[in-house]
């Protein structure tokens, strides 16, 4: 004779349930937006540290005549644009970052704005990376054509720091795009 007893089933917890697909967006646009203030504030510290003094001679004279001269981030408008671009966007990311914590059900004008203000903050971040970044390639290479000599032969020191301050900045504005492609992402979600 069969059993007219229900078989039990076994439920978890909501508690113990897959957590839902906006809090895996909200959690790992969180962690973004966090690598994203470590790499900017990292980047303009590095650009904000780059000062190397050499003795080096002076044209016209005997090479045995030198002078102290002194290579520093604020000689460049470029890496004074960069540090400045780079702070605001570290301010950037504490603003999204607490505003993404703080708001737990985003709505659609709140998700719209961080996608709009991710995209501008993309332009900003790579404009100040690509002038940075011009700027060091001539040190780096200098140009015949205009006669500007390379100075990371002499500048050994201030060229590294340049070129990791280059390659944080770069590393941020592609954790921009990636936040610009999540929030879009979960935007569409919302309004699909």
């Amino acid at each position: 004779m069969a059993s007219t007893d229900k078989p039990t089933t076994v439920s978890t917890p909501a508690s113990e349930a897959a957590p839902p697909a906006a809090a895996k967006y909200s959690a790992l646009d969180v962690g973004l937006r966090v690598l994203l203030f470590a790499a900017s504030v990292s980047a303009a510290v590095v650009m904000g540290t780059a000062k190397q003094t050499e003795m080096v001679p002076v044209p016209g004279f005997p090479p045995t005549i030198r002078v102290p001269f002194t290579a520093k981030f604020n000689h460049s408008p470029a890496f004074i644009y960069f540090i400045a671009a780079l702070s605001l966007t570290g301010l950037y990311s504490i603003i999204t970052t607490l505003a993404s914590i703080s708001v737990s059900r985003k709505t659609k004008t709140i998700l719209l704005a961080l996608a709009l203000l991710d995209v501008v903050f993309v332009g900003i971040v790579a404009s100040a990376t690509g002038a940075a970044g011009g700027v060091a390639y001539i040190g780096l290479r200098g140009n015949n054509h205009v006669r500007w000599n390379k100075i990371c032969n002499v500048y050994d020191k201030f060229c590294r720091h340049i070129g990791s301050a280059v390659a944080l900045s770069l590393f941020a504005a592609v954790l921009l795009v990636f936040l610009s492609m999540i929030s879009t992402f979960t935007l569409y979600k919302k309004i699909r």
